[in-house]
C-alpha cells in the first residue's frame, strides 16, 4: 500500500533500525520508541512480515546483495518460497529480489526455473565489479552529439542530464546523467567529449575544482552557535533588536565589500563601511562601531552565514552584547530579510563594481533611503517609521499609565 496522498514516505532505514532494536530483546513497543514510530506502526511491520525479522541489519548493509543474503536467497528459493517473500523476509524490495534470480543460468531441464547459486552470482558479481566498462558517451555517438551540442548552447550538464529525459522519454540509451557529463569533459580516458567544451560551463574551469568534505566544511568558526537554538520569540518580529547581517562583494579586482545589516521586524538598514579588505577584523571593528551607535534595547541578536568574515564573533558579541547566532550552509532563506534587502542594494551598488570608491557618508545616505521608503509589509510605513512605533511601544506598554 502506498503512502497517503500528500504524507512523505517514511525511509526505509527506519523499519530496518526497528529490526535491530527487535533483534536486541526489545519488545514491539519500547522497539518503536526507540526509532520515534507509533506502536501502531511496530505492530504493523510486524504482522508484515509474519514476525520473521530481517535477516541482515540495514546498518551493516550496502545498495548490494552480501553474500548471507544471497545464500538466504537460495535456500529459500529451493524451498518454493516466492519472490515478495524473500523480499520482505530479507528486508529488500522485491524488484530487487527478482533482478537477483533472472540473471543466473537457466536449468537446461527446466528451462523456466533458473537454479539460483549464492557463490555463482557473488561470483559474477565481483567480476562484474572488477570489469572495465566502455563510457557511455564514448560509445553511443548520437548521444555524445546531442551532448556536445547542448554544452555549446552553454546548458549545463545537469539541464542536459534533465533535459534529455523529457526529449526523449521512451529511449533510455539517450539519457545520461550529469556526473556522467562532468567525468567524460574532466577524466582522462572516460573519453568521447573534448576538454576544450568546459569553456562552456559555468566555471570555465579547465580542470576539476575537488569539493571539500562535509567536515572541512563544518566548523570552521570556532565557537559559533547554530540558527536552530536562536530562540523561538526571534521568529515573531514583535520585538526590535533581531538583525540579520551579509556581505554584498565588489569585483573580484577590487575584492571590496560592503557589510550590510538589517532589523528583522522593520526591515530598517544599516551598512558597513569596509574601505580595504572584509577580513574578520576589518568586519569585526565595523560592526562594533556602528552598533554601539544604537540604544542596548536594539542589540539583541545577530544572524550570519558561515562566512569566514565572522570569525571574530565572540569579539563583536562581548562588545555589543548582542547573541550571534550562523545558519546552515547554503540556506540564505534563514536570512531572508537580508537577501531581500540585498537584491534592493544592488539598486545603488550593481554587481562586479569596485565597491571601494563608496564612503561612510554615501553608505548613510543609502541606508537613510530605503529606511525612508514605504514598505507593504509594514502598512505603508517606512521602516523608519516602523521602528520609531516599535521603540515608543516598548517604552508605553498597554495599561501602563504615563505621567504629563
Amino acid at each position: 500500500m502506498g503512502a497517503r496522498a500528500g504524507r512523505p514516505r517514511r525511509p526505509r532505514e527506519v523499519e530496518y533500525r526497528f529490526w535491530d532494536a527487535v533483534r536486541a530483546g526489545l519488545l514491539i513497543e519500547d522497539a518503536a520508541a526507540a526509532v520515534g514510530v507509533s506502536y501502531t506502526q511496530g505492530k504493523r511491520w510486524f504482522r508484515h512480515r509474519g514476525g520473521v525479522m530481517p535477516s541482515v541489519a540495514a546498518g551493516r548493509r550496502g545498495r548490494a546483495l552480501s553474500f548471507a543474503e544471497r545464500e538466504e536467497i537460495a535456500l529459500l528459493r529451493a524451498a518454493d518460497v516466492g519472490v515478495r517473500e524473500i523480499a520482505r523476509r530479507l528486508g529488500r524490495d522485491a524488484g530487487t529480489i527478482s533482478r537477483e534470480l533472472r540473471r543466473v543460468p537457466h536449468n537446461p531441464n527446466d528451462p523456466h526455473r533458473p537454479v539460483y547459486r549464492a557463490s555463482t552470482a557473488q561470483a559474477d558479481t565481483d567480476a562484474a565489479a572488477t570489469r572495465p566498462k566502455d563510457a557511455k558517451l564514448a560509445t553511443n555517438l548520437r548521444l555524445r552529439r546531442e551532448v556536445q551540442n547542448r554544452l555549446k548552447a552553454n546548458h549545463s550538464p545537469e539541464q542536459i542530464a534533465g533535459r534529455l529525459r523529457e526529449d526523449f522519454p521512451d529511449d533510455p540509451e539517450m539519457w545520461v546523467s550529469h556526473e556522467t557529463i562532468y567525468q567524460a569533459l574532466y577524466v582522462q580516458g572516460r573519453g568521447a567529449l573534448k576538454r576544450e567544451l568546459t569553456k562552456h560551463l559555468r566555471t570555465g574551469r579547465a580542470v576539476r575544482k575537488p569539493r571539500r568534505k562535509a567536515e572541512e566544511r563544518r566548523g570552521r568558526i570556532p565557537g559559533m552557535v547554530n540558527i536552530a537554538e536562536r530562540p523561538k520569540q526571534v521568529e515573531d518580529r514583535a520585538v526590535p533588536g533581531d538583525w540579520e547581517g551579509d556581505l554584498i562583494l565588489g569585483s573580484t579586482e577590487s575584492g571590496s565589500a560592503i557589510g550590510t545589516l538589517v532589523e528583522r521586524a522593520t526591515g530598517f538598514v544599516m551598512l558597513l563601511h569596509l574601505p580595504g579588505d572584509h577580513t574578520a577584523h576589518t568586519v569585526a571593528e565595523a560592526m562594533i562601531a556602528k552598533m554601539s551607535q544604537l540604544p542596548q534595547q536594539l542589540r539583541r541578536s545577530l544572524t550570519w552565514d558561515q562566512g569566514s568574515e565572522m570569525a571574530s564573533h565572540l569579539q563583536i558579541a562581548e562588545a555589543t552584547g548582542l547573541d550571534i547566532y550562523f545558519c546552515d550552509p547554503h540556506s540564505p532563506w534563514q536570512r531572508g530579510t537580508n537577501e531581500n534587502t540585498n537584491g534592493l542594494l544592488r539598486q545603488y551598488f550593481p554587481k562586479g563594481t569596485d565597491l571601494a570608491k563608496w564612503g561612510p557618508g554615501y553608505l548613510d545616505t543609502v541606508a537613510a533611503e530605503l529606511n525612508h521608503r514605504p514598505r507593504k509589509r509594514l502598512g505603508w510605513r517606512t521602516p523608519a517609521e516602523a521602528l520609531d512605533k516599535l521603540l515608543r511601544d516598548q517604552s508605553n506598554p498597554p495599561g501602563v499609565a504615563t505621567t504629563a
